[in-house]
């Protein structure tokens, strides 16, 4: 299944010029990358479509730890993409996507959205991406857990004063911000223009995280 060029979504770093149709991600259509406009058009593994079937079918590509299937699979935010090297999907301050080598592997960031309590004191938390996860620990919404490719969380970062946050979204997306203080569900940012009031669900608490580095 195909859309069209124009119809995609602004924050894939492609041409608004080209063929009228590209590939139409499997999911969450208008925030993901579909793999295969990531490693044809945005790493340049490949020359055309046919060429990332071919590395599929040879089980070269694994997406959170897990072997891609279909070429259209879908990348979110923070994602892991295994290739010829590793890398996490991030954004630019221009609010494009882009791939970053880490030298990490078996670790991802999500975000925390939601949680519910389920029998004998497990919670399931319900993550940015689509995923979940099952834990006893005392983890909030808003707080982002750093997962292994088993699901098992080997770290937690809280949004907190004076931290550095990830804005995932609105006019700032894509930009290392300083918390300056926590009013419910605001926050306040340090801005290269001065200071912004945000949505707390906009940032992602963050924790040695090298792909950040990128501006």
């Amino acid at each position: 299944m195909h859309q069209t060029r124009r119809d995609s979504s602004t924050n894939l770093p492609i041409t608004r010029k080209g063929t009228k149709y590209i590939a139409r991600a499997s999911h969450h259509l208008y925030n993901s990358v579909p793999v295969v406009i990531a490693v044809r058009d945005m790493l340049k593994l490949a020359k055309n479509a046919k060429e990332v079937k071919e590395m599929i079918k040879n089980k070269s590509l694994k997406i959170n730890g897990r072997v891609v299937e279909d070429y259209r699979e879908s990348l979110l935010l923070f994602n892991i993409l295994e290739a010829d090297k590793t890398y996490e999907l991030s954004l630019l301050s221009t609010k494009k996507f882009v791939f970053v080598p880490v030298n990490y592997k078996n670790l991802r960031l999500c975000k925390v959205i939601n949680k519910r309590l389920l029998s004998k004191g497990i919670i399931q938390l319900n993550l940015h991406d689509g995923s979940n996860v099952l834990t006893k620990e005392k983890i909030n919404v808003q707080d982002s857990v750093y997962l292994d490719f088993d699901g098992k969380i080997k770290k937690i970062a809280s949004v907190e004063k004076d931290k550095q946050v990830f804005v995932m979204s609105g006019k700032y997306a894509g930009n290392m911000v300083k918390v300056s203080s926590i009013d419910g569900n605001k926050i306040i940012i340090k801005t290269k223009e001065g200071s912004a009031e945000i949505e707390i669900s906009a940032v992602a608490a963050i924790w040695n995280l090298n792909l950040l580095k990128i501006q």
